[in-house]
């Protein structure tokens, strides 16, 4: 029972529900029929029918989705109270890991969704809709960090899951009219003219403001000491990290820290490594060698590692949750899930990365362009490209991979002919994924994709190709799936670029990284 309490909170549903509380004393007909144009009308109208506090007139639509976003922040709130009482009753260290990880990703969406119902915060639908929908990948990641370690004899039905199905009501009713949110033009707060050079800076240590050498010429030795440093002297501004040249043997985790920038000495030059993995006791969420989570996170030319091994399973080398962050001429290293994009709008440009099963994974909004995509030899003889975790049909989110390269590792490129590599699989129910303009090498098996356990989301994903190149890209005998598609017409394929897709346009120029805006 201890444990059915445990699970249920973290997940937020309700444990209770007291006789006392006062009926809703306006037009309960009136809240019915706003609830059932959303797509879990029953709790939506069992917590505003028994709470006074929502009890306000709703004469449109704006004024049901303002309540409904604060309906689910209320109710977040009341599910990370209560799951900071639990962590005694986890049974062992797996459980506590995965039991801390939702204390983090509870604060998260309640970060999220407090910006969301702020009328002093300045932001556009897409923002809002991007908020929703990493609050619904925090909650889903909580249950997943459970599940990895087998914890499943408590484990509800997502549906039965208040707090998920709050927030995936508030998703419907921001969409816009056409199935998605509608893009309008914002620039971020993060954003300043000072900020545009500085990836192209010669001289990284001349723009930074804590220089990291292993040789003691910097202010520290190590990384994390200065992500910590940095923790207390960053303000409203760009902060850069400087890491020289070296091998960091640490995992490091930028955390919540906003308008960081970390900056290398190149691909193989400055490497941060890492060997924790969910084979080695760690959740997947923790597992990576480094981490962030903060607004505007920018990386250039640093190599992230993770050395667990193909056989430790999940290991991450880098999880960005990061909105609005830039990764431009980095290294991703690992085997299985290297490179895990959490959550809200990312961009990787000219950067390399290395795996075997679902080595880009994640529920981000996120686009690859100029990249190198290396699959390396895997245990077991399958490898998956990708992992899309989109959940909810209304999540602005996905994985678009333009102008890329596709090719075997070197571990892989003698024997790829024992070793069967597809684009991607349907990691939750709606995954979506396109290739676009991409060199697809032969290693690319002829259906493409690989399902995830049967008919599992067949006909609810969304895999694209457009105009791939390379002996691997042959459509001839790609899957027959419901939710795959060839496709033809350059509207679509636009709908998935840097200028469409995350609203490019709005904020990469200030970083100055490289970039196309369309096809």
């Amino acid at each position: 029972m201890v444990l059915t309490h445990l699970f249920l909170a973290l997940l937020g549903v309700s444990l209770f529900v007291s006789p006392a509380i006062s009926r809703y004393t306006a037009n309960p007909t009136d809240l019915k029929s706003w609830c059932s144009k959303t797509p879990h009308p029953q709790p939506c109208e069992f917590f505003l029918t028994h709470n006074p506090k929502y009890g306000n007139p709703i004469q449109q639509k704006s004024d049901f989705l303002k309540l409904s976003m604060q309906l689910a922040l209320d109710r977040t709130m009341h599910a990370l109270s209560h799951t900071y009482t639990l962590g005694p009753m986890c049974r062992n260290k797996q459980e506590k890991a995965a039991w801390a990880d939702c204390l983090e990703l509870y604060e998260s969406t309640i970060e999220k969704l407090n910006k969301s119902v702020d009328p002093n915060f300045k932001c556009s639908q897409v923002d809002v809709q991007t908020w929703l929908s990493t609050a619904l990948t925090n909650l889903e990641t909580c249950r997943t960090g459970f599940v990895e370690f087998g914890v499943t004899d408590f484990v509800m039905p997502l549906m039965s899951n208040n707090v998920s199905a709050l927030v995936s009501n508030t998703l419907a009713m921001n969409n816009g009219p056409n199935g998605e949110p509608s893009y309008k033009e914002g620039f971020p707060s993060w954003v300043s003219p000072g900020d545009r050079k500085l990836l192209q800076s010669p001289s990284p240590a001349s723009s930074a403001n804590i220089v990291v050498a292993q040789d003691g010429s910097g202010n520290y030795k190590m990384v994390s000491q200065a992500v910590t440093a940095a923790g207390k002297l960053s303000g409203r501004g760009r902060f850069v990290i400087y890491v020289k040249a070296g091998t960091y043997n640490e995992n490091v985790d930028f955390g919540s820290l906003k308008n960081i920038m970390l900056t290398g000495d190149g691909i193989g030059q400055t490497i941060i490594t890492g060997s924790r993995s969910v084979g080695g006791g760690f959740t997947t969420y923790k597992s990576a060698t480094a981490a962030a989570m903060g607004d505007g996170f920018i990386v250039k030319g640093v190599t992230f590692r993770n050395t667990a091994g193909a056989q430790n399973h999940q290991a991450v080398a880098f999880r960005s949750g990061s909105d609005l962050s830039v990764y431009y001429q980095c290294s991703f290293e690992g085997f299985q899930d290297t490179l895990y994009v959490h959550s809200q709008r990312q961009f990787y440009r000219e950067c390399d990365i290395y795996g075997t099963v679902d080595f880009i994974f994640g529920n981000a909004a996120v686009i690859f362009q100029n990249c190198n995509l290396y699959a390396r030899y895997p245990p077991k003889k399958i490898n998956t490209l990708t992992a899309q975790g989109r959940t909810d049909p209304n999540q602005n989110t996905g994985i678009s991979i333009h102008n890329c390269q596709v090719t075997a590792a070197s571990d892989l490129k003698q024997v790829q002919s024992t070793v069967q590599t597809f684009l991607g699989r349907p990691w939750q129910k709606y995954s979506r994924t396109v290739f676009m303009q991409t060199y697809l090498d032969s290693l690319i098996a002829p259906a493409g994709w690989f399902p995830w356990n049967g008919n599992f989301a067949l006909s609810k994903l969304y895999y694209g190709e457009y105009m791939n190149t390379g002996p691997g890209s042959s459509t001839a005998n790609r899957v027959k799936w419901g939710g795959y598609h060839v496709i033809t017409s350059a509207t679509v394929a636009s709908t998935f670029t840097v200028g469409n897709f995350v609203s490019g346009d709005s904020w990469l120029p200030a970083t100055n990284v490289p970039f196309t805006s369309g096809l």
